[in-house]
């Protein structure tokens, strides 16, 4: 199992389980390992109290039968995955009848990982700076683009549809991807360079803070005295 799989709960089988979408049906291999339609959880029981099949993985739940079969009719299904940055839903759909065969819930250790590398960091340059044994800075040993807790995350969600593809009949995969435009949500007008005009257009900087502090000093809230720009939180501290 991936390091990666923190948790995992299956669609109506915990607490976290997708709602609404009926039970979750179970995965069903044939003696050559060939994935065939998933089968309701009552026909699962049925195969395994007649001695017809045997549990082949725990989780998902999955089992291979004692015979091979000879041209399956296969439907194929359709994954689902609803990427995110602590949490990945992955579901499984049935387009055609329009139901949900199995839905997961994936949560990544991006912020585990984040605490561990620099934890890693700081022990090294103390050892640096005791001048004992260490290993040294090396800056070219980054296989990829992205950073260990971001690509933690793809290759968990890249594990997972690899695993699915071996145990049911997928034909296609769809991803959401949602982009928000803040700007466009508060002024379903604004074109163009408007995008580079914040809330603070046209204010200087002296006139906006003398504004938000009352023409009075922050610190003795004096009034028609010169005034000048300080910073909120000294520099020294």
């Amino acid at each position: 199992m991936n390091v990666d799989e923190v948790s995992i709960t299956r669609g109506n089988g915990g607490p976290q389980g997708q709602k609404g979408s009926g039970m979750s049906q179970v995965f069903v291999l044939d003696t050559n390992k060939q994935p065939l339609n998933p089968v309701h959880p009552g026909r699962a029981r049925l195969l395994l109290k007649q001695g017809k099949a045997a549990v082949y993985r725990r989780y998902p739940f999955t089992l291979i039968l004692k015979c091979a079969v000879e041209k399956p009719h296969l439907e194929p299904l359709r994954v689902k995955i609803d990427p995110g940055s602590k949490t990945t839903g992955i579901a499984i759909v049935d387009d055609g009848r329009g139901e949900v065969v199995w839905a997961a819930e994936l949560v990544h250790r991006g912020e585990q990982i984040k605490r561990d590398m620099d934890r890693r960091r700081a022990v090294r340059r103390s050892r640096r700076q005791r001048k004992v044994r260490y290993r040294k800075p090396r800056f070219d040993n980054r296989n990829g683009n992205l950073p260990p807790s971001l690509e933690s995350r793809v290759c968990n969600v890249l594990m997972w549809v690899r695993r699915l593809v071996r145990l049911c009949p997928l034909g296609a995969i769809s991803q959401e991807l949602v982009h928000f435009d803040t700007q466009a949500l508060e002024q379903p007008d604004i074109e163009g360079v408007q995008y580079q005009q914040g809330t603070l257009s046209g204010y200087e900087v002296r006139a906006y803070v003398l504004l938000k502090w009352h023409h009075r000093c922050a610190y003795c809230d004096a009034r028609s005295v010169p005034l000048e720009l300080d910073h909120v939180c000294a520099v020294s501290r």
